[in-house]
């Protein structure tokens, strides 16, 4: 049933569209199934409904891809990142060790010349 406030009468809805017709019933006027629900405002939270339904799963999507993202990077080990950072730590250690040996070879000469060895 579609009721048209404006012309106060109670028609068939036309099932073959979506929206009724102007020359039926202005959408402004128009009630669909009972006579408190406006055709307009129908539409509009059916649309917000919609939209917040789509967000939502939008959202939820991206969090799950997101997840499984994570886990994957856990289980594949460490990325390139992390590799490189292990590499430059290993040649500071190296460089570091090369540097002490030098210097005590160094301190090793200068007490063997002044014969505190």
């Amino acid at each position: 049933c579609l009721w048209c406030a404006s012309s106060g009468r109670c028609v068939e809805y036309p099932v073959r569209r979506v929206l009724p017709p102007a020359d039926l019933c202005e959408l402004h006027s128009a009630r669909w199934g009972v006579c408190w629900v406006n055709f307009e405002a129908l539409i509009i939270a059916m649309s917000v409904v919609g939209g917040t339904i789509l967000i939502m799963l939008g959202v939820c999507c991206c969090c799950c891809c997101f997840k499984r993202k994570s886990k994957k990077q856990v289980l594949e080990g460490p990325d390139k990142d992390d590799e490189r950072a292990a590499r430059e730590r290993e040649k500071r250690r190296v460089r570091q060790e090369e540097r002490r040996a030098e210097m005590k070879s160094r301190h090793d000469e200068i007490r063997r010349k002044y014969g505190t060895v």
